[in-house]
């Protein structure tokens, strides 16, 4: 990843902020955090912290994947939204391009995911030792020899839409990791984090926030 970093020098896109939380529309090709080396500096969280110092880490996005990613603006609301990630209790979606037509309109993934460790940072399904992993899906539309579709996790392993997506047949598009051939021919990685719905660390209000889909 190292000798092909070359992050997008794009402005910062914010889409809410206020006393405790902050959403920004995290570009393609952006990593969320430091890589190791100076090399690898760039990312959104030293973006953010030159804009709003005292911006905490909440979660991560790949770095190939754009959309809404939060922010806490105080410990408390970093406390706070990392138990509902851990509960489980944050609802994601994601858009995704997928190579092939689907042919049924919904469904589910449920395999179990570990690192691969010779070929880390991929990872793949394991039975016997893999962590739960389960998504679910919805078509949208069929774009072609594509197909346009909404992706809502249930857990959030490294990796998790991406490795699902292949397995069933239908890697996402322009995966430089689970993608080959024409499917893998394309400018960026075909998945956005569309929405998160969160409760509010101040007074515990149900939340959503929204970044629109870039392709």
């Amino acid at each position: 990843m190292s000798a092909d970093y070359n992050p997008p020098n794009t402005p910062l896109d914010l889409l809410h902020a206020d006393h405790e939380i902050l959403l920004v529309n995290k570009p393609s090709g952006l990593l969320s955090v430091p890589g190791k080396g100076a090399h690898l500096a760039d990312c959104l969280i030293s973006r953010v912290q030159a804009v709003f110092p005292e911006a905490l880490l909440v979660h991560r996005l790949d770095r190939d994947t754009s959309g809404v990613m939060i922010f806490a603006l105080t410990p408390h609301a970093q406390r706070h939204l990392g138990l509902q990630f851990e509960k489980r209790q944050v609802k994601k979606t994601y858009v995704a391009r997928v190579w092939g037509v689907m042919a049924e309109k919904t469904g589910t993934v449920d395999l179990p995911l570990i690192v691969d460790w010779p070929n880390r940072p991929l990872q793949m399904v394991d039975h016997d030792n893999g962590r739960p992993a389960v998504t679910d899906w919805r078509v949208l539309r069929n774009e072609g020899d594509a197909t346009r579709v909404r992706l809502m996790p249930q857990t959030g392993r490294s990796h998790q839409l991406r490795v699902h997506m292949k397995e069933i047949g239908h890697p996402i598009l322009g995966d430089p990791f689970y993608a080959s051939g024409p499917a893998r021919d394309y400018p960026r990685l075909m998945l956005h984090s569309e929405s998160l719905r969160i409760r509010h660390p101040d007074g515990g209000v149900g939340s959503t926030f929204k970044a629109k889909v870039p392709f």
